[in-house]
């Protein structure tokens, strides 16, 4: 007859096993429903056509993509740290650096998209020479992008920053403002429907584009593709760095010739492909 004590044993160790079984089977029953879950990237008007076009090629490859459309620039970074999207795609470095410092955040870049040139608008001047003394110019309100205004307005002469401040660089560092010009700094995505009101306005050409105010292509002088700074990046939670579907929708945008020629087709020449440079 067998002992008793071992037989309570074996049917202990039984039943271990056969639970440590059902978790096992459970995890991989929760880790395949998340992986069938959509993947839910927060961007801005300006960036929706071409998402959409990569979108529609990462369903081909079994990645559900729901794109969260925003309004504004600071909630898709509040709403990703909160963990209501799994990632975002609107911003560049210095203005991520930027907003994880004001709001607390973590906020991970994890490969770059395209690079947007910005430029120089006027309704009113065919050149930066017609400009009047104490010509009203509009700039981004934000501390990046303004930044990038001054810094687009030493560009062009107009203007001489203090020397090192770069994309910190704010109103406080010109040094040298011989139009007197007068600077006014307002919120990024407004800047497009400025030009009837001042005399020349930084504008970004993906949202000028949008608006419909003036040619994008237009400028009186742009900043260039080489500043490698201002790409736009794919953002995330640190724990969603290596989340396969966003992985392999950034694969898709950075390499589709179906992408690529939507970016062609909706900005032209006015951006550069930011894993290129």
């Amino acid at each position: 007859m067998s002992n008793p004590t071992s037989l309570s044993r074996a049917v202990a160790k039984w039943l271990k096993s056969l639970t440590l079984a059902a978790v096992a089977t459970s995890a991989l029953g929760v880790a395949h429903a998340a992986s069938d879950k959509p993947l839910k990237l927060g961007t801005t008007a300006a960036f929706v056509p071409v998402l959409e076009v990569a979108a529609a090629e990462a369903a081909k490859q079994g990645v559900k993509v729901e794109l969260v459309e925003f309004s504004d620039w600071k909630t898709p970074n509040v709403t990703l740290a909160h963990g209501d999207i799994d990632a975002n795609y609107f911003q560049h470095i210095p203005f991520l650096t930027n907003a994880n410092k004001e709001g607390g955040f973590d906020l991970k870049a994890v490969a770059p998209g395209v690079i947007n040139n910005v430029g120089l608008y006027s309704k009113k001047y065919k050149s930066l020479a017609e400009l009047p003394v104490g010509a009203k110019v509009a700039i981004a309100g934000d501390a990046v992008n303004g930044a990038r205004g001054l810094q687009l307005l030493e560009k062009a002469g107009l203007i001489k920053l203090k020397p090192g401040t770069g994309y910190q660089t704010t109103v406080a560092d010109i040094v040298e403002n011989p139009k007197k010009l007068d600077i006014i700094e307002l919120e990024a995505v407004q800047l497009a429907r400025t030009l009837d009101d001042v005399d020349l306005a930084q504008g970004m050409p993906h949202y000028l584009r949008l608006a419909g105010t003036i040619d994008p292509a237009s400028a009186l002088i742009f900043d260039g593709q080489e500043q490698k700074i201002y790409a736009i990046q794919f953002v995330t939670r640190p724990q969603g760095q290596d989340d396969e579907r966003l992985r392999t929708f950034i694969k898709v945008y950075q390499t589709s010739p179906v992408v690529r020629a939507a970016l062609d087709q909706t900005q032209g020449k006015l951006y550069s492909p930011g894993w290129e440079n």
